[in-house]
């Protein structure tokens, strides 16, 4: 069975990330299907498809499961606070 994936450079988080506790600006988000990030690089942050990035990221985990990505990044700057 082939396994359908998707190449991003950035991430777009829906409003979906969860802030991980006890650790400082480490945030996680799961996506259906499986996608592929750079690792240990920095990539923008959106909020949606069309909005301005928002701030910047370096994902620092990626874990596939089950039709699922569960993306762990660090937040390196927020350009504004809403």
């Amino acid at each position: 069975m082939s396994m359908p994936m998707a190449i991003e450079w950035k991430l777009i988080t829906y409003g979906k990330e969860k802030r991980i506790k006890g650790q400082d600006n480490l945030f996680e988000i799961t996506f259906d299907g499986y996608k592929l990030f750079p690792l240990n690089e920095t990539i923008e942050l959106r909020r949606n498809d069309v909005s301005d990035q928002i701030g910047s990221g370096e994902i620092v985990e990626l874990t596939w499961k089950d039709n699922t990505t569960v993306c762990k990044y660090q937040l390196i700057s927020l350009y504004n606070v809403n």
